[in-house]
């Protein structure tokens, strides 16, 4: 099983780019798009990242992740970090540090100052752009950085951003944060009626935006990924949590898939 912190690396290798940690590659991602020979092997990337998918959720609402699904995609179980929160798993997602080294290990959201996927994008003249609601992690801790942040209020302005940029074709890299599972799951529970919607529509959401790399990105070697952070658990009085070091908190489903 993958850590998380691979994401980076086979991103890196993905818009050919040196991976600048010891995090592994993941082979089988890097397949998806061979490249015809071609360097890099993906011209363009989409990182849609939903919060707290865990794969035991994923295991048993794959019904609900039929939008997602239907499109083939190259399934894998991943490992997550400790302490399993949002702004210690996104970290270690983009930079491709354990927490004791991006410095982040807690639910707080400083601004990270080591080595991102976004600063080597940023020094190779690769331009990546970061849409993301709020004060949410995403928003927050990948800041001070010379590239691209539309901020909004919702997911569904989010990924109507998102759409928007693909569309426009001026990015090398988009990341479309969505909170919606992960806030909803935390009132109702993992499983609640609310928690369950968004899931839904998450799956829908990045189906469309694949849908639009499709049509934006045609005649370019592009990759998608589906690529959450952390899990969840139920908890007694019904609400939902994470951060423990469990497996309903640490192992995570991430998809990935590829335009040609």
């Amino acid at each position: 099983m993958y850590n998380i912190r691979s994401v980076c690396s086979t991103a890196a290798v993905l818009l050919g780019l040196a991976p600048f940690t010891d995090a592994p590659v993941m082979d089988e991602v890097v397949s998806l798009l061979p490249g015809n020979g071609a360097n890099p092997p993906a011209e363009r990337l989409l990182m849609y990242n939903p919060d707290a998918v865990a794969w035991w959720i994923f295991e048993k609402y794959r019904d609900l992740l039929a939008p997602a699904l239907s499109m083939d995609p190259l399934v894998l179980k991943m490992e997550s970090v400790m302490p399993s929160v949002t702004p210690v798993c996104f970290a270690s997602m983009y930079s491709g540090l354990m927490p004791a080294d991006h410095g982040i290990r807690s639910y707080t959201k400083p601004v990270l100052t080591v080595k991102t996927l976004f600063d080597a994008m940023i020094e190779a003249g690769l331009k990546p752009a970061v849409c993301s609601t709020g004060t949410d992690s995403v928003s927050m801790i990948f800041r001070n950085r010379d590239m691209d942040y539309f901020i909004f209020d919702t997911p569904e302005e989010v990924n109507a951003k998102a759409e928007e940029l693909i569309r426009a074709d001026r990015h090398h890299l988009i990341v479309a944060y969505n909170g919606n599972y992960d806030g909803s799951m935390h009132r109702v529970g993992p499983e609640g009626e609310d928690a369950l919607a968004a899931l839904s529509a998450n799956a829908s959401a990045w189906k469309r935006l694949c849908g639009a790399a499709e049509e934006a990105w045609a005649g370019k070697r592009w990759a998608s990924a589906f690529a959450t952070d952390h899990g969840c658990h139920p908890l007694p009085d019904g609400r939902g949590s994470h951060g423990e070091d469990r497996p309903e908190d640490m192992n995570v489903v991430h998809m990935w898939r590829s335009g040609r």
